[in-house]
């Protein structure tokens, strides 16, 4: 591991050093070029000239070029992902899965110096106590665990309380009949950023500082802002805002606002501290820092994963232990216990269950390897899947639409499409599109009010390109969003996207879920019944109490006794004492973030361990792209076949590849059609070594017939295997 490292600050060094060579010395490449005669830069092969967008992203964003963090390196443990999985895919997926110890390591180093987490929990309770409220702010997959904190764990206990009469009573005595809306979990772009993130939003803390005002956080509320990278700008502008409005009263000391606003990240505070606005909240007493870093991402870069999975265990337990001692206050130890807690929380050692739901999540991997080759094979032969949950809907939900922006797929299809462009779509027990979203939020839809927003993005954004982005994102975030997407299991849903022969159902079932089996009119076994009739084939996913053989029972009484062509995956998941669900969703999140990469390792989605189909659709993420195009071809340069069949190679420069990742932007913007799904870093690539390889500047579209029909793992793999 230590080698890895050495060889990512080396390469790091040397890429700024290469960066700095190509953009602000432009009389020594003027120099250079006069001393070596007929020879010509990449660029020039290419004859490519920098766009403007290039030149400035290189030299005016480098605050946003975040290669050097921890969370952007290769892991060592999957190192050669894409081609283990393709020989042996039930060792690629215990590949991926062991990467979780690392969370199981930074969870025993937390609850031996817990005193942070014991803050804010004592820090939920008062809120509950006096009146406030409690936000959850974040941006992409960390947005999307604060929705998950409102509408998977919060809202659902209350709504559960209600039924328990006199518990209730009590509860709506001290803690007031809106308890269920005084959390509130957003995220930069709101809910219909849930689908896809919204361009050019994550890039401003001006939008964070917004929507602390349009959702009415005020002094005296917890704000939890929540950053995998630690350097998100909206999210920095959230929190940023939230003290603003304690600094006002010049009598309030650090000490105070510190006990109510948190930032919690998952980078180490040194690789942080050269980005300007990491630092200031870094070095900000008036804030709590919560730092969760497990170290790389099982894919590089894919904060999805173990950063957000460490994240919602930690706070979902800081939040469910918050609420135990919330109502220890008011009701009895036998009211607690029907609420589910059994018996006291200790938030220590909730937090060390980690360890024992992670091993049980990899026992689950013989049966996940007959779920991988079932949905690759409903891919690979142009079909669909279609995943179908109630009680698991937004983490499945979650899972779903992260595989577009990580590995270029189709977004979830609106219902303006007549036909299937996203290989996955989502149902949930809901008569129409509007029942949907309230399945899914446990409230109303909520999106941006325009008015709010686009005076202060005229008036206050200065970046051109960004300004324009905001801006047209903005016309996608509003009310009129939810309804673009129906996800009801309904009549017209059934009539429009049904199932058709190859297609393949996915039932997730929670406890309680399970019950339905035994009833033949339910929404699940409607569903698998729906998939069975029209010669699809099904996987039935259990996270359950139950144990194996119990389930299988229930399925026999079922009349599913014949599971030969299909699939079940379970796994035995207890819910003592964890009266929110924590553990099940957590374990079906692990499970399913390990599935989706898998899979899209297997159809060449992945090389090595890098989202090499990642959408540069941010300024974050055009960073990423091009250390991923800048990485691939210096690795490919000094591999001893290329050597010997095209020579030595100088490297290429960050700059470089910054403006040749440009031109393949523009050229796939118009050539959309025709490209369907191809991205960005392997088209880059692929041209690159295709004019070198061929001494002349090759035809764009000639290297995207390859991406399309080869794809980037095979052209590499072909490169260094049988160049001769």
């Amino acid at each position: 591991m230590k080698k890895n490292s050495d060889l990512s600050i080396i390469r790091a060094v040397l890429t700024c050093f290469l960066a700095c060579l190509f953009l602000l010395s432009p009389c020594l490449s003027q120099e250079s070029e006069a001393n070596t005669g007929d020879d010509l830069s990449l660029l020039d092969r290419l004859e490519i000239t920098p766009a403007a967008e290039s030149i400035d992203y290189v030299q005016n964003k480098t605050q946003f070029q975040l290669h050097t963090l921890l969370t952007e390196q290769r892991h060592p443990a999957t190192w050669d992902l894409s081609h283990r999985i393709q020989k042996d895919y039930e060792e690629g997926l215990e590949m991926l899965l062991e990467v979780d110890e690392d969370i199981t390591r930074k969870i025993e180093e937390l609850t031996d110096n817990g005193g942070v987490l014991e803050q804010l929990t004592e820090a939920m309770k008062e809120a509950l106590l006096s009146g406030n409220k409690i936000f959850f702010y974040g941006c992409g997959a960390t947005g999307r665990l604060a929705k998950q904190m409102e509408s998977s764990f919060w809202r659902p206990f209350w709504e559960k309380a209600k039924n328990h009469r006199s518990a209730w009573k009590r509860i709506e005595k001290h803690l007031g009949a809106d308890i269920e809306d005084r959390l509130i979990g957003e995220m930069t772009g709101a809910d219909r950023a849930l689908i896809s993130s919204l361009e050019g939003f994550e890039d401003l803390q001006l939008i964070g500082s917004l929507q602390l005002q349009d959702r009415g956080v005020r002094k005296g509320d917890v704000v939890i802002c929540v950053t995998e990278g630690g350097e998100t700008s909206s999210v920095i502008g959230f929190i940023s805002a939230a003290l603003e409005q304690w600094k006002k009263n010049e009598a309030i000391t650090p000490e105070e606002s510190r006990q109510k606003l948190y930032f919690v990240y998952n980078n180490p505070d040194e690789k942080l501290r050269p980005f300007e606005r990491s630092r200031k909240i870094l070095e900000e007493p008036g804030i709590s820092k919560i730092n969760l870093t497990t170290g790389p991402q099982a894919i590089t870069g894919s904060t999805r994963m173990q950063a957000t999975t460490i994240e919602t265990f930690v706070l979902g337990h800081v939040l469910q232990a918050a609420i135990d001692r919330t109502l220890r206050t008011l009701l009895s130890s036998k009211d607690m216990a029907r609420l589910g807690f059994s018996k006291k929380i200790s938030l220590k050692d909730n937090l060390q269950q980690f360890a024992t739901l992670q091993q049980e999540v990899k026992s689950s991997i013989p049966q996940l390897v007959r779920f991988g080759e079932l949905e690759s094979q409903t891919y690979q032969n142009g079909r669909f899947s279609t995943y179908f949950a109630a009680k698991g809907l937004i983490t499945v939900f979650i899972d779903s639409t992260e595989r577009s922006p990580t590995f270029r797929l189709y977004p979830l299809d609106t219902v303006k499409e007549n036909e299937r462009r996203c290989w996955i779509q989502v149902w949930t027990p809901a008569d129409d599109l509007e029942q949907a979203w309230k399945a899914l939020l446990r409230r109303p839809f909520l999106g941006l009010h325009r008015l709010h927003y686009e005076t202060p993005f005229k008036n206050s954004i200065s970046d051109p390109y960004l300004k324009r982005a905001a801006m047209e994102s903005l016309k996608n975030a509003g009310n009129d969003q939810q309804n673009m997407y129906d996800f009801s299991f309904s009549e017209s849903n059934i009539a429009k996207r049904g199932p058709e022969p190859g297609d393949l159902g996915v039932c997730v079932f929670l406890s309680p879920d399970e019950k339905d089996v035994r009833n033949e009119n339910s929404s699940s076994m409607e569903f698998i019944r729906l998939f069975k009739e029209r010669d699809a084939r099904a996987v039935l996913l259990f996270i359950s109490e139950r144990s194996e053989k119990q389930i299988l029972r229930l399925l026999e009484q079922a009349g599913w006794d014949d599971l030969s062509n299909d699939c079940l995956v379970h796994i035995r998941i207890s819910c003592q004492n964890d009266p929110i669900g924590i553990h099940q969703q957590i374990a079906l999140k692990m499970i399913l973030n390990a599935h989706s990469t898998a899979v899209m390792a297997r159809l060449g989605k992945v090389v090595g361990n890098t989202m090499t189909n990642v959408s540069p659709s941010n300024l974050k993420l055009i960073g990423r792209a091009t250390y991923l195009i800048q990485s691939h071809i210096n690795d490919i340069f000094s591999h001893p076949r290329w050597v010997e069949k095209n020579g030595i190679q100088s490297p290429l420069s960050y700059g470089e590849a910054n403006a040749v990742l440009f031109s393949s932007i523009s050229f796939l913007r118009t050539a959309r059609r025709k490209a369907g799904q191809a991205a960005e870093v392997a088209l880059t690539i692929i041209h690159i070594l295709e004019s070198l390889r061929n001494e002349k500047k090759m035809p764009l579209d000639h290297s995207l017939r390859l991406v399309n029909d080869v794809g980037l793992a095979q052209y590499l793999s072909s490169i260094t295997s049988n160049v001769k």
